[in-house]
């Protein structure tokens, strides 16, 4: 019996990885634009603004980057806790700016979401909440400690009804795009790792394939020397008058011959000895019915229901097919009371497969979620949930659409995969020129 494929690694994808040129693009970037804010209040439109104090706080991040750029190499990765520092910093040199030019009265104070926006898409989900709760420290600072804006006069008051709602604004703003950046973010993480751990199961299972081709033709290649031994070693011993420890070994040599044929007829029979059989072609009740055989056992029946017999579609056994229905069915095994029923038909527009245990059946608060990674096809199992997701995105890529439910509460699951005909069907494919 084909052994499942387990991933190897964490359960979750790896966070908090940063290049070193990312930080330093975007905090060179918001140098830039707060020169720029600086010298167009102060030169264009003539507003006194603390200058000096300014210039040493975007000073700061210009030294930042400079030290940044003599200790890194601008391709390596900044960590969790680095890029989490580095950030903390960004956070507290902007509430300096702001405090030196108007508090929440400066409109650029909209650009607190841009370091919390960075940490929830790339820091683990502790560092962007840390990092969150720095921002709305310093937005609820700002709100009452600030140097005022410059205005002319008379001069500009917010009421303070209007100032309390941008507080809550930054406020709200903030928490809600951190948690909603990380949770995209998350799912594309996920998702990437998931598609890695399938690439490599289908990678395996290709090997598996390759190596059945190379034993048949081993099998093919070795027939004809083992046949001329074997004729030798039969003159030597009736053409010849031998006998003692000459006979014998010419004896031995010869059931050994026979012995390698032996292996190398099955192989040619059966090319993957046992593991899996790589038959480019099969019928497709073939297929299924090979497939029963290799995961039943004497706990668990696996049961062959054919609804149609005549003119059966003829598929190709690639790995990921093999390994996609290998999956479901050992997984339909491991939790069924004592059978599993694969029942299918066709017709000439579909191919239709069901497999059915009389387990306790999927959980009712993830029907809707299977076949995404990271979940578990059972409550309590302790898996990382990837089973049903390799094994969805391998049938998908046969053209294969799949549908999980339970027969009834708590008792019985069922996946059905259907499959155009006119897709898996090689029969019914014309040939390429």
């Amino acid at each position: 019996m084909m052994s499942r494929i387990t991933p190897a690694g964490p359960a979750h994808p790896a966070l908090g990885r940063v290049r070193v040129r990312t930080l330093l693009l975007i905090r060179w970037m918001a140098i830039l634009g707060q020169l720029m804010a600086l010298l167009i209040v102060d030169g264009i439109l003539k507003l006194a603004l603390p200058m000096l104090p300014a210039l040493v706080t975007i000073g700061a991040s210009v030294a930042v980057n400079v030290w940044i750029i003599a200790r890194y190499h601008r391709g390596e990765w900044h960590q969790d806790r680095s890029a989490t520092g580095y950030l903390a910093f960004d956070i507290v040199q902007l509430a300096v700016l702001l405090y030196l030019t108007g508090g929440l009265d400066n409109p650029f104070a909209l650009l607190f979401l841009v370091p919390v926006t960075i940490s929830a898409t790339i820091l683990s989900l502790r560092s962007a909440v840390c990092l969150g709760l720095l921002a709305v420290g310093c937005v609820s600072l700002l709100a009452f400690v600030h140097l005022p804006l410059p205005w002319p006069a008379p001069g500009f008051q917010l009421p303070q009804m209007y100032a309390a709602a941008i507080w809550v604004s930054l406020v709200v703003g903030t928490l809600f795009l951190m948690f909603y950046a990380w949770r995209v973010a998350e799912e594309a993480r996920r998702m990437s790792e998931a598609l890695a751990v399938t690439q490599i199961a289908l990678s395996q299972e290709q090997e598996f394939s390759a190596l059945g081709s190379l034993a048949a033709a081993a099998a093919h290649e070795l027939g004809t020397p083992l046949g001329t031994i074997a004729l030798i070693t039969a003159e030597l011993l009736h053409g010849h008058a031998v006998a003692g420890e000459i006979r014998t070994d010419l004896e031995l040599l010869g059931s050994e011959v026979a012995r390698c044929r032996a292996i190398l007829a099955s192989l040619a029979r059966n090319p993957s000895a046992g593991a899996d059989p790589a038959v480019s072609q099969m019928a497709f009740d073939a297929l299924i019915a090979d497939t029963a055989a290799r995961y039943g056992d004497a706990d668990t029946a696996v049961l062959v229901t054919a609804g149609a017999t005549a003119n059966p579609p003829l598929v190709g056994r690639s790995p990921e097919l093999v390994q996609g229905l290998g999956n479901l069915v050992e997984n339909a095994t491991e939790y069924a009371r004592s059978r599993v029923d694969l029942e299918f038909t066709w017709n000439d527009d579909e191919v239709k497969l069901s497999i059915s245990d009389d387990g306790p059946g999927f959980a009712e608060n993830i029907l809707d979620l299977l076949g995404d990674p990271y979940i578990s096809t059972r409550p309590g199992s302790g898996r990382m949930g990837l089973g049903v997701f390799i094994s969805k995105t391998l049938l998908e890529r046969t053209g294969a659409a799949l549908h999980f439910f339970n027969l009834r509460q708590g008792s019985g699951a069922t996946i059905v995969i259907r499959w155009p005909r006119h897709i898996i069907d090689l029969a019914g494919k014309k040939p390429c020129r």
